[in-house]
């Protein structure tokens, strides 16, 4: 389906990058604005600065125009691909589609029936039932107090835990989203690419032979991993319901969708890996060398467009990396991508800049993560409770374990560019 809004808005966005490249071309690693054309940038050090800025911020709208733009085109797709032919073959709209749990809820826009959270299953479960019984556990408490209450053997003032608990430092999500996310039921999603395309079209006189193409297809595979986790539990514990039932609601799924972020950027693709976009084979790549690192990263850009004939939509950094090119200063020590008192767009070349604790400090990955990337899940995070694991029956615990089930793709590995020694 044509949308002539996208693609006038992503041809202002080249025509911008390209502006703005040629004014880091000129300034060079030292960013000297002085040297920058007049048919560029004009005033003194402090006005080019600003004028830059102003462009960065032309830049930042325009990547959000694309990006919007690009979800509308994606949502049409979709919904016309759900009207024209259900998962039965019949024609008819699929309307029994759904996703995993949580962030991993699926389907193009049909509306799923109402889930189950993951603390709720627990504490519904019939191992929890079966184990409080049908009015809850007794205690007896049979006992003489002989001891007369003085100052030493008096009852300690009573102190009272607040509800506030603070979770472990550890990495964030930063990269799933980044990713469309689909479902399937299969144990690998199996496409076809075109993997030969000569084009001998050309012009021919009357009676002349018609010059011979040539295309040719290969059939690609995704298979789908598990990444499970699980956690222990006492007896005892579990008399905290609302408390246990917090922690496995949350850092259980956290857990899982933590592990997922580092498999999609770098997954070695080994059984039982996914294959993360760093490992991926055919990806494009463009060195730093004595460039500044916008000039680097626009020309990985300009690969992903040119050479992988897609739409760069994400920048994914580690946050050193981001750091260098924020705090970028002029040859005069101003700041190129803003004040310090300014929050500053966290965008370059208005493309959303994705900042990934997982990634190795110095190589960046630009890419087109809408339309050349997907995460499909087989099924989403699943909680099971038991007590026959190992000794546990007569231990008094329960193994609580969670899964995930899911691919990645990378359908064509020249839409994605990393840029090394950032």
């Amino acid at each position: 389906m044509a949308f002539p809004a996208l693609e006038e808005a992503q041809g202002k966005l080249a025509l911008k990058q390209r502006e703005i490249g040629e004014i880091f071309d000129q300034a060079g690693e030292a960013m000297d604005l002085s040297k920058v054309s007049t048919t560029l940038l004009s005033g003194d050090t402090y006005q080019r600065a600003h004028q830059i800025k102003i462009r960065n911020d032309e830049l930042s709208d325009l990547g959000k125009q694309v990006g919007d733009l690009t979800a509308v085109q994606q949502a049409a797709d979709r919904a016309k691909m759900a009207g024209d032919l259900g998962s039965d073959g019949s024609g008819e709209p699929d309307t029994k589609r759904s996703g995993g749990l949580g962030a991993f809820e699926g389907g193009y826009g049909i509306p799923q029936a109402p889930r189950k959270t993951i603390g709720e299953m627990f504490v519904a479960s019939k191992a929890l039932t079966d184990r409080r019984g049908s009015i809850g556990p007794e205690v007896h408490l049979d006992y003489e107090l002989k001891t007369l209450l003085t100052t030493t053997a008096g009852w300690a003032p009573e102190v009272l835990r607040n509800d506030r608990f603070i979770e472990f430092a550890t990495r964030p999500i930063q990269v799933a989203d980044l990713l469309p996310q689909t479902t399937t039921a299969q144990a690998a999603v199996k496409y076809m690419e075109e993997t030969t395309f000569t084009n001998s079209a050309a012009e021919t006189a009357e009676g002349g032979t018609y010059p011979e193409s040539a295309l040719a297809f290969t059939e690609k595979l995704s298979p789908v991993q598990k990444i499970p986790t699980f956690i222990p539990v006492t007896d005892e514990q579990l008399d905290d319901v609302a408390r246990m039932r917090g922690i496995i609601e949350n850092r259980l799924a956290f857990m899982i969708r933590q592990r997922l972020d580092l498999q999609i950027i770098a997954g070695n693709g080994t059984a039982p890996n996914l294959r993360g976009i760093l490992n991926v084979a055919g990806i494009q790549t463009q060195a730093k060398g004595t460039d500044p690192g916008p000039d680097a990263i626009y020309k990985a850009i300009v690969k992903v467009n040119t050479t992988g004939q897609a739409a760069a939509n994400a920048v994914l950094l580690n946050p050193l990396d981001w750091q260098n090119i924020r705090l970028l200063r002029t040859a005069d020590g101003i700041y190129i991508w803003g004040n310090p008192s300014e929050a500053g767009p966290e965008r370059v070349w208005g493309l959303r800049v994705a900042q990934a604790q997982a990634a190795t400090a110095g190589t960046g990955v630009v890419g087109d993560f809408a339309n050349f990337a997907e995460l499909s899940v087989r099924s989403g995070i699943d909680v099971q409770v038991s007590n026959s694991h190992s000794t546990f029956f007569v231990e008094g615990k329960l193994a609580v374990r969670a899964d995930i089930r899911a691919a990645l793709v990378w359908y064509r590995p020249t839409a994605f560019c990393t840029v090394t020694g950032l």
